[in-house]
């Protein structure tokens, strides 16, 4: 199976041949992002984990736009950053739904022994760990509060 980053290549090659604008534009504004975080690492090949974790945050960056041009009545560059999610999610893992992450946060509250609001931290950390690109730091961050602000009852 290739890597993601011959993955973009190829889907690249494939867009430019196919004339999809939006495709090519999108996957290369993903490719600079990639270069850039290599020249911030001195040129060093970037794993896959740390590519996962530079798609993750242009499509956080995009949800941030769409809210911006949403207030400022610009409908139509909010669909075209939801165009461009759409694109980078077909890269990213599937994400967990708030059930599933509810599930495993449960078993990592038990793993842990945390007793209540105060154990936040310690459980997040232990969780982000086990979901990394599998869910949102958001989601994952308001099920914990809310499952320890139950045992602290």
């Amino acid at each position: 199976m290739p890597g993601l980053r011959e993955q973009l290549r190829s889907d690249l090659r494939d867009a430019m041949r196919a004339k999809d604008a939006p495709r090519r534009n999108t996957i290369r504004m993903l490719e600079a992002a990639i270069k850039n975080a290599e020249i911030e690492k001195r040129g060093a090949e970037l794993a896959e984990a740390d590519i996962l974790a530079i798609l993750q945050r242009q499509v956080k960056q995009r949800n941030e736009s769409i809210e911006q041009f949403l207030r400022g009545g610009r409908e139509d560059l909010a669909a075209t950053e939801r165009a461009e999610i759409e694109i980078i999610e077909a890269y990213l893992p599937r994400q967990l739904s708030r059930e599933e992450v509810t599930a495993r946060a449960q078993a990592v509250i038990e793993q842990a022994g945390a007793t209540g609001p105060g154990d936040r931290g310690k459980v997040m950390g232990m969780l982000m760990r086990e979901l990394r690109g599998e869910a949102d730091g958001s989601v994952v961050n308001e099920v914990v509060g809310e499952l320890l602000a139950t045992l602290d009852d």
